[in-house]
C-alpha cells in the first residue's frame, strides 16, 4: 500500500509541475510522457505509463454442446516504465512497475505476503565494444515470444506454450555479447546467472541457482527497430529478415513446479522438495514486407518429477510440468494498418503430471493506429482437450503506450 500511495503522489507531482511550468514538450504520443536530460548530461529519465483493456467472451463445451458464455472485462495490464542513463550514456537503467490485479498477483512466505509491484529493476552497462552487463531483476534470455514486450503483441496475449513453459524474470547477473560474422551475419550471446526462483523474491536462496544460456542468429541482418523482439511487422521490412535463436536452462534444485513460477513444493515438516529442472527453446523470428512469422519448440524435463516427503517415497501432491509445446504464428499487415494474424499451439506433457494434451487455434484482427502504441485487437480462439472440444474464447481490447 506504502508502495501504491508514493507512486500515485509521484504522479501527482510530476502533473502538478507540468502544469504549473505550462511548458510544450517537443515529445510526442508513443515516445514517452516525459523525456528528461540534465544540463550537464549526467543522467536521463524517461517517464511512459500504459494499460491494456479487454473483454472476454468464453464457451465452454459439456461433452454434447457449448453452453451459455461467460462474459468479464478486465484490466488485464497497468504499468509505469522508467528508462534512461545515469552518470554516463553507457550506463543505462529500466524500472518498470505493475498496479494492475494480475501484474502484482503473487504474494507468499518467500515474497514476506506483499504485492509484486516490480516487474525490472536492471542496470545495463557497455563496458566494452559490442559487450554488456546487466544486473538486478529482468526478463532471462528465454523464448522470444517471452521476451517480446505485451505492449508489442500481435495477437490480444501470449500463447499456452509461453504460459506453460517459459522462464519469465529472474534476479541476477547477465552477459551480452554480438559478433559480426560477415557482412550482414549477426551473432549474438546471452549467458545469465540468477537466483531461480523468480522475481520479488525477498526470503531466497531457497534452492540453488538458475544458469541461462541463449545464441541467436541473424543471417540477412538485423530487423528495423529491434523488430526481432516486436510480433508483426509495422516496419514492411523491404529485405527479408531472419533471427534463429537457441536457449538452454538449467535451475539446480528448484523448488517451484514450473522453475521461476508456480507454487512452491512444500513438504508437511516445512521443507522444500528441491529438483534439477532444464528448459530448452528453439524459436524463429521472420519478417518481408508486412508478413511476419513467429516458431517456437519448447520442452522442459526434471530430475524427478514427482515432489516426495522427506522419506523420498511419500508424494506431497506437488509435481513439477514437464513436457513440451509448439507454436506456430503469422500474420499480413495491410497498408490500410488493418492486419490478420493466426496461431497454432499443441502442448504435449508427461504422464506423471496428469495433465492432458491441448491443442489450440487461434484468429486475429488487429487495427494499428499508431504502432502498437495504440491498437484495437481481437481474436477468437479453439481449444481442444485430449482431442476433445473443450471451449471458443473470444477477446477483443485495445492498448495504449504513452
Amino acid at each position: 500500500m506504502k508502495l501504491r500511495l508514493s507512486i500515485l503522489a509521484l504522479i501527482a507531482i510530476i502533473t502538478f509541475n507540468s502544469a504549473q511550468a505550462q511548458e510544450i514538450s517537443d515529445t510526442s504520443f508513443g515516445k514517452g510522457m516525459i523525456n528528461f536530460v540534465a544540463k550537464d548530461s549526467s543522467f536521463s529519465v524517461k517517464f511512459a505509463p500504459r494499460f491494456q483493456v479487454r473483454s472476454v467472451s468464453f464457451w465452454k463445451h459439456d461433452g454434447n454442446q457449448y453452453g451459455s458464455p461467460e462474459h468479464n472485462f478486465i484490466l488485464r495490464r497497468a504499468r509505469l516504465k522508467f528508462s534512461g542513463f545515469a552518470y554516463s550514456p553507457k550506463l543505462k537503467y529500466k524500472i518498470e512497475l505493475g498496479l494492475s490485479s494480475r501484474d502484482i498477483s503473487g504474494a507468499n512466505d518467500y515474497n514476506r505476503n506483499t504485492p509484486r509491484y516490480i516487474l525490472d529493476a536492471v542496470i545495463m552497462w557497455d563496458f566494452a565494444e559490442n559487450w554488456e552487463l546487466w544486473a538486478g531483476q529482468t526478463k532471462l534470455p528465454g523464448n522470444v515470444e517471452r521476451v517480446v514486450s505485451s505492449a508489442n503483441l500481435q495477437l490480444i496475449d501470449r500463447s499456452q506454450l509461453n504460459s506453460r513453459f517459459n522462464i519469465d524474470r529472474d534476479l541476477g547477473i547477465q552477459i551480452r555479447h554480438k559478433t559480426n560474422l560477415g557482412d550482414n551475419f549477426l551473432m549474438r550471446e546471452k549467458v545469465s546467472i540468477s537466483q531461480g526462483e523468480g522475481r520479488n523474491v525477498s526470503e531466497g536462496n531457497e534452492g540453488g541457482l538458475q544458469y541461462t544460456a541463449r545464441l541467436e542468429f541473424l543471417p540477412l541482418g538485423t530487423f528495423k527497430s529491434k523488430g526481432d523482439y516486436s510480433q508483426s511487422d509495422l516496419k514492411r521490412e523491404e529485405k527479408p529478415k531472419l533471427m534463429l535463436g537457441f536457449t538452454y536452462n538449467y535451475n539446480e534444485d528448484a523448488v517451484r513446479e514450473r522453475g521461476v513460477s508456480g507454487d512452491y513444493m512444500i513438504r508437511t515438516d516445512g521443507s522444500l522438495y528441491e529438483t534439477d529442472q532444464t528448459t530448452i527453446f528453439a524459436d524463429a523470428m521472420f519478417k518481408y514486407n508486412g508478413f511476419s512469422f513467429m516458431g517456437e519448440y519448447a520442452q522442459r524435463t526434471a530430475n524427478d518429477e514427482i515432489a516426495t516427503e522427506i522419506d523420498g517415497t511419500t508424494p506431497t501432491g506437488d509435481v513439477v510440468l514437464t513436457g513440451n509445446a509448439i507454436n506456430l504464428q503469422a500474420g499480413y499487415l495491410f497498408k490500410s494498418n488493418y492486419e490478420i494474424a493466426a496461431r497454432f499451439t499443441t502442448v504435449e506433457y508427461e504422464n506423471v503430471t496428469g495433465e492432458l494434451p491441448t491443442e489450440q487455434y487461434t484468429l486475429g484482427v488487429n487495427k494499428f493506429i499508431v504502432g502498437h502504441k495504440l491498437k484495437v485487437q481481437s481474436d477468437i480462439s479453439y481449444t481442444t482437450l485430449d482431442g476433445n472440444e473443450n471451449n471458443i474464447t473470444f477477446r477483443l481490447g485495445f492498448d495504449i503506450h504513452f
